[in-house]
């Protein structure tokens, strides 16, 4: 199964000029906890999530005036509209993201969640083999949050 079957094809995109409290809203809005930010041209230049928000907030970041430009991470990770889901969770586990962008010939198409995944094996759970693999990979991502956690890594 590739994640062009279960991605939301309609990305809640942003502007980078817009403050803190309007992607907040916006989030809010359209129950997303990301915003892809675009361009002018609308390529593709950032992504900002609810953990960059609260992130501003635990550090008593004015929203008002900080614009989404001054948190968004601009490193995007994006996988091909042609990725397999196991080629995506373990994209999304490496990178320690839940949100995934997802581009087919340089153009945005659409986002992949870890909610998106987590619909996916759910009805996957009646195959004990597959299970099985998954709760595997399931502590080998645990443990990296504990490690990261021991080292003071939070993000």
């Amino acid at each position: 199964m590739k994640i062009s079957e279960i991605m939301t094809a309609a990305a809640v995109t942003d502007r980078a000029d817009d403050a803190l409290t309007d992607a907040a809203r916006k989030m809010w809005a359209q129950q997303t906890g990301s915003l892809l930010v675009l361009d002018g041209s609308g390529a593709l230049i950032g992504i900002i999530t609810e953990r960059d928000i609260l992130q501003a907030v635990a550090q008593g970041t004015d929203l008002k005036t900080t614009t989404v430009r001054g948190v968004m991470a601009t490193d995007v990770i994006t996988a091909h509209a042609g990725t397999s889901l196991r080629e995506a969770a373990a994209l999304m586990t490496e990178h320690w993201i839940r949100h995934l962008p997802v581009t087919e010939r340089g153009k945005l198409v659409g986002i992949v969640s870890q909610r998106d995944l987590a619909g996916v094996l759910a009805g996957a759970l009646n195959e004990p083999d597959a299970l099985q693999q998954l709760v595997e990979a399931s502590t080998l991502a645990r443990d990296q949050r504990l490690r990261r956690i021991e080292k003071g890594h939070w993000d």
